[in-house]
């Protein structure tokens, strides 16, 4: 989601920046603890930022609605690298994405960053170790966390912007308002990504789980076991 410059009043934004600014600061000190252990861990963390860059920039047309919106793609990320790397890179795609294609604005990168890396992010990684902890496939616990981490994003900025602007009226009932507008057009989506996300982890397992093993989060302790030249491990 990519709420435009201009959208919030300075105060709002400024608030959404600080709860954001903690959870930055803790994937930067991770990304920089892994890179230090496995300095290839720099080049596939560049891979999959370029990868949220583009996912979330990829407009989808609906036909129901006759709207187009994107998928998040921190969903992806946060499954196969963790959800503090995944707020890193969704930070530096929604900044490249403001300062050169005007989709979202400097003053709304806080709120930006705190829906698409920390709300989408953080709820796909969380539904997928759930599901893989229960000795769900792989690729459907992926998909799951895709589809909800999705979904999760629209609700963070139903939220943010019926904080910021509800005015006199009840910001509850605005943000079932807002949130109910997005639906038609973001529930496929959703799905969409779901099914992408499945697709996506499934094919780096099955072809690439070296690259999995070099992440240290895809593999969840009921799957697979972490191939032996793999650097880092699954967290316990």
């Amino acid at each position: 989601m990519h709420i435009a410059e201009g959208m919030l009043p300075l105060g709002w934004a400024a608030a959404y920046t600080g709860i954001a600014t903690p959870f930055l600061a803790r994937g930067i000190w991770d990304y920089k603890r892994l890179a230090a252990r496995e300095p290839s861990v720099r080049q596939l963390v560049g891979a999959l930022t370029a990868a949220v860059f583009v996912i979330s920039l990829l407009p989808v047309p609906v036909p129901v609605t006759g709207t187009c919106s994107h998928p998040g793609g921190t969903p992806l990320a946060a499954v196969l690298a963790g959800p503090w790397l995944a707020m890193v890179m969704a930070l530096i795609a929604l900044l490249f994405q403001a300062l050169f294609l005007a989709h979202g604005g400097l003053t709304t990168l806080g709120a930006n960053t705190l829906t698409m890396g920390i709300f989408g992010g953080l709820t796909g990684y969380l539904v997928y170790r759930l599901l893989r902890r229960f000795g769900l496939d792989l690729a459907w616990a992926a998909g799951c966390a895709g589809f909800l981490g999705d979904l999760s994003i629209y609700l963070g900025s139903s939220l943010q912007l019926a904080l910021a602007i509800h005015g006199t009226t009840p910001w509850h009932q605005v943000w079932k308002v807002v949130f109910a507008a997005y639906l038609p057009t973001q529930l496929p989506l959703a799905l969409l990504e779901g099914i992408l996300t499945g697709l996506a982890v499934g094919y780096v397992a099955a072809r690439r789980p070296d690259l999995l093993a070099r992440l240290g989060y895809a593999l969840a302790q009921k799957g697979p076991p972490v191939p032996e030249g793999g650097v880092l491990r699954e967290e316990k």
